[in-house]
């Protein structure tokens, strides 16, 4: 029996709402230098995300648990580095007009880690 592999688009979906929904409200605040510093913050969130879920759970060593071990810790260090590197890009390349939006959009992205098992869980369908 196949084991199915998680499907991660509904954490992937939860960290873009927070993002935007804090962007939403750094442009009522502060207009649009706001919005970028929100926005800049969640991608920052986002992306190394993306990274450790393409990378950890990459099919390698098939049934080898030491295998499958080592390459979540592969991704976890991976996902650390580049998150890392993203904030020096970002503080350097684009500083961020509003560190506070930065800030709390890319904290409001890393809570919804918190509501992973919720969002993994699988959905009963209905049958008709």
């Amino acid at each position: 029996m196949r084991r199915r592999r998680p499907d991660f688009t509904r954490l992937f979906l939860a960290q873009g709402f927070a993002t935007l929904l804090v962007a939403l409200l750094a442009g009522l605040r502060h207009g649009h230098e706001g919005v970028l510093s929100a926005l800049l913050g969640g991608l920052v969130s986002l992306l190394p995300t993306l990274y450790f879920v393409w990378r950890g759970l990459r099919v390698r060593g098939g049934r080898d648990p030491r295998l499958s071990v080592m390459n979540l810790y592969q991704a976890a260090a991976g996902k650390f580095g580049l998150t890392v590197a993203l904030f020096v890009i970002v503080f350097i390349a684009v500083p961020p007009s509003n560190p506070a939006f930065f800030f709390v959009a890319y904290v409001a992205a890393q809570f919804m880690h918190w509501l992973t098992p919720w969002l993994l869980r699988e959905r009963p369908t209905q049958r008709t």
